[in-house]
């Protein structure tokens, strides 16, 4: 059933939006948060499990070590005060995909909290986000629906859970409700989980792939009227998992919500699920409040307790923050403030950091991933970092640009096919023919057949018209199918017309 929406504009005249975000980010230590075993993407459903990610009776959980310091290392990140103390809380609530009948987590009290990051919209306006708590969990399975024509649950069959992801360490991060955002609240949604990927990748602890569910967003949302100071009721879209979608989601609640407001009626307190294909989301089920989980401590798990000396070991282990490295990488590389910031919202600057380390120009490796990949990119509809080119790739185009073999017509081909898994660039231009012609015989021929074609661009030529060569070698280009070298094709043509250019 498609929902009622009032347009944006008309929600931003009545409704302040207030927003909550909890992130949550699955870390990439090698064995589980409580067990041994592996915590891999990909393998054989039901085949990364013990007993105790099964929850069978009778097994003992034990704390990753590494996934404690990776939550510290992240709590310090996002200038979060570090718990002297803390310990394990059972989240109850059944699920099939929680084998256990609840979930391992932190709630009264988290490992890291009351911490703040400082954030840059796309025009440089700056925006705090006050940052709640980061507290250790585990994550649930996955439930694959089989029968329907969507995937979904609705319509299906019937459906097959992989326990493979369960137990996996996650990290969740819960902002203080944010205010202020105003009409800008979509785009700040998705600069934030942009900063989130952007920081945990940069400290090492997660793979950070959104579309492998390595982050995901739950997203809040509710309105205030203009004028008021009371939050109104929110709704929770759950496990989005791109940038795009998390913008595409809060405007979308944005406007729901304000139809259903202005049309006199309440918002219901539920979680949502966002459906890419029609921009939307529909309702899930009502929203649970932290008393609905019978929290109690964990009894098999001993107090996480940290020292002074070890939170200032992690302290100095963590990388040069993003924001002074974007600094740094803005000054090294000579962009202007518009090209870094558009390569630091297409999320690019690790790529474009990798080619230049690969012996590319900035300006090459700009080139490349602003211009043809980033059309690709928003052809496919995907994050520019989720198309599967990569700085080697790059570099190896511009290698053969350099070399003569290509043009940079045909390199944008060569990047098409790279993008559709055809090989190498080296591979694919020697696997389709898509060389450069250079040979003076080819192209004389080719030449000739212009010249004949358009006698009266030759007398232009001829009568001192250099310029006019361009319309020469048009014809020339498609009849080699773009493949010409087009400085040897104007040196022939002023040859044979006996012109000086």
């Amino acid at each position: 059933m498609s929902e009622d929406v009032l347009s944006f504009e008309e929600a931003m005249e009545r409704f302040d939006p207030v927003l909550g975000f909890e992130v949550h980010v699955e870390l990439n230590t090698n064995t589980k948060m409580f067990d041994a075993a592996p915590n891999t993407f990909g393998d054989e459903p039901n085949t990364n499990i013990t007993p105790v990610s099964l929850g069978l009776p009778g097994v003992l959980p034990v704390v990753n070590g590494k996934a404690v310091e990776s939550a510290i290392k992240l709590g310090l990140a996002l200038n979060c005060s570090i718990a002297e103390k803390c310990h394990f809380a059972r989240k109850n609530y059944f699920y099939p995909d929680t084998p256990k009948n609840f979930q391992t987590s932190q709630y009264d009290e988290p490992i890291a909290f009351d911490g703040q990051l400082e954030l840059e919209l796309e025009d440089g306006t700056p925006f705090t986000i006050e940052i709640e708590r980061a507290h250790m969990e585990e994550d649930a399975g996955k439930l694959t629906h089989v029968g329907g024509a969507t995937g979904r649950i609705q319509g299906a069959s019937h459906s097959l859970v992989d326990y493979n992801r369960s137990g996996v360490p996650l990290i969740e991060i819960v902002t203080k409700p944010i205010v202020g955002a105003g009409s800008r609240a979509p785009e700040l949604a998705r600069v934030y989980v942009a900063a989130i990927r952007e920081i945990v990748k940069n400290l090492g602890i997660s793979d950070a792939r959104m579309e492998r569910g390595n982050v995901r967003c739950d997203a809040n949302v509710s309105l205030m009227p203009k004028g008021t100071t009371e939050f109104g009721t929110r709704s929770e879209t759950k496990n989005v998992n791109s940038l795009r979608a998390v913008e595409r989601a809060v405007r979308f609640e944005i406007q729901r919500h304000a139809a259903v407001l202005s049309a006199g009626e309440k918002i219901v307190q539920e979680t949502r699920h966002w459906h890419e294909d029609t921009r939307s989301t529909t309702s899930g089920r009502p929203k649970s409040d932290a008393d609905d989980y019978r929290y109690f401590p964990e009894p098999d798990l001993v107090p996480v307790v940290t020292t002074e000396a070890w939170i200032e070991e992690l302290r100095a282990q963590l990388p040069e923050p993003p924001a002074q490295r974007r600094k740094r990488l803005k000054a090294e590389w000579g962009y202007s403030d518009e090209e870094f910031r558009d390569v630091v919202n297409a999320g690019v600057m690790d790529e474009i950091e990798q080619t230049i380390a690969a012996g590319a120009s900035p300006a090459v490796a700009r080139k490349w991933w602003m211009g043809e990949i980033a059309r690709l990119a928003k052809q496919a509809e995907v994050e520019i970092v989720d198309l599967p080119v990569t700085a080697a790739h790059v570099v190896e185009v511009n290698a053969l640009i350099d070399e003569g073999k290509i043009n940079d017509k045909l390199a944008k081909k060569v990047i098409g096919f790279v993008i559709e898994g055809e090989g190498s660039p080296s591979e694919i231009v020697e696997a389709r023919g898509l060389a450069v012609v250079s040979d003076d015989g080819a192209l004389t021929a080719a030449v000739d057949d212009a010249m004949a074609q358009m006698p009266d661009v030759v007398e232009k030529i001829k009568g001192g018209k250099v310029q006019a060569v361009g319309a020469l070698i048009g014809p020339v280009m498609k009849a080699t199918r773009g493949q010409a070298d087009a400085g040897r094709v104007r040196q022939i043509i002023l040859e044979k017309l006996g012109v000086q250019g």
